[in-house]
């Protein structure tokens, strides 16, 4: 099976794990530390899409693959985001996403105040996550999703 195959399925699993858990898991048990576990998951969701996208237009030589992440990030960012129909509040949102998992890995400390998860980085800078951003963000990694499909399936 191709990598990029491969990619959308892991992004689907995911989405469906982060959905479940958002609509179904949290208002059932209430615990406002699942939303960084929904976090992660629709993190995981866009990486596999953008690994996704970048497998499938390599495959067909249209970009170029570089050993540095960040460098595969602007090519998707430069290169494939137009092709794939997403606007600039949408690229400037999964890189939002990508800097805030990055923030949330180095983080000192997360706690739970006011249904809220607040990330504290070590130079006591906040950056909160409730479950209306966990919304905005689940509807970004769908839309994603959805315009990989139907990219991958017309070629």
């Amino acid at each position: 099976m191709e990598k990029f195959q491969e990619n959308l399925k892991q992004a689907v699993r995911s989405l469906q794990i982060a959905d479940h858990m958002t609509y179904v898991t949290l208002p059932l048990v209430n615990e406002q530390r699942l939303i960084l576990k929904i976090f992660d998951e629709i993190h995981k969701s866009i990486i596999n899409c953008i690994n996704a996208i970048l497998n499938y237009e390599y495959l067909y030589k249209r970009i170029q693959l570089y050993a540095n992440n960040r460098e595969n990030i602007r090519t998707f960012t430069d290169k494939c985001a137009k092709t794939y129909n997403l606007t600039n509040e949408q690229i400037k949102k999964i890189l939002e996403i990508l800097e805030l998992n990055k923030k949330h890995k180095q983080s000192a400390m997360e706690f739970v105040k006011q249904n809220k998860v607040v990330i504290l980085s070590d130079n006591l800078h906040t950056q909160t996550l409730d479950i209306h951003k966990i919304k905005e963000y689940l509807l970004l990694a769908k839309e994603l999703l959805m315009e990989v499909n139907k990219r991958v399936k017309t070629n």
